[in-house]
């Protein structure tokens, strides 16, 4: 039968082994938290500039439909008009509603306004996911940063309590972690479980 020093040896190698598991989920763990605070910073600030171009061509828009309105009062309130003038004047009616057509809409560039409230929409919906995204790392660097502690702190004692603790938060900083790379995706939440499954596995045996 194996010494207490070889018991003792076999679980401190085992420990080891665990905490470089969690540091490597720590390491992915601080890079998701970055990125998702990298991706909130750039896409509102895409976002802001898209409705600050919405709002000038909308400004652009009302001014044209501001525009043919006048015209068009023109042509009713002065009968007596000329041929030519008339027909100038519903020429650049035209002209204007064309431009307004295309500030509305203009699939071909993605331009128009349509678009671009789309897209200003879009670019929110990514904003507000990665700021979803950023506490659940940051939570969970925090926890595996402490697993990692408790499990060094297991080494020097010799006891399972802080071991045991040291898996608990670990397997929550993992779940944070998972969570925050795929926010209610169900593969994720499967993967999630198989990766607390095969934890829990590795604790169990290095308790007993």
């Amino acid at each position: 039968m194996p010494s207490l020093a070889e018991k003792a040896s076999k679980r401190d190698r085992w420990i080891a082994v665990y905490i470089a598991a969690i540091s490597v989920v720590l390491a992915i763990c601080v890079l998701g938290g970055d990125n998702a605070a990298k991706e909130a910073s750039n896409k509102n600030i895409e976002a802001a500039n898209t409705w600050a171009w919405f709002q000038a061509k909308n400004m652009r828009r009302d001014a044209l439909r501001l525009q043919i309105a006048e015209l068009e009062l023109l042509l009713v309130t002065h009968p007596g008009l000329d041929e030519s003038a008339r027909m100038a004047i519903a020429e650049r009616i035209a002209t204007y509603r064309q431009q307004e057509e295309l500030l509305t809409s203009e699939p071909a560039t993605g331009e128009g306004l349509k678009e671009l409230f789309a897209r200003g929409k879009a670019l929110e919906a990514e904003r507000d996911l990665a700021r979803r995204q950023d506490p659940y790392f940051d939570n969970g660097q925090a926890l595996l940063q402490i697993a990692i502690v408790l499990a060094s702190v297991a080494i020097v004692s010799g006891g399972n309590l802080a071991l045991i603790l040291s898996g608990g938060l670990g397997l929550a900083g993992i779940a944070l972690t998972v969570h925050g790379f795929h926010l209610g995706s169900p593969e994720a939440l499967e993967m999630g479980k198989q990766i607390l499954s095969e934890i829990v596995e590795k604790i169990a045996q290095l308790t007993n």
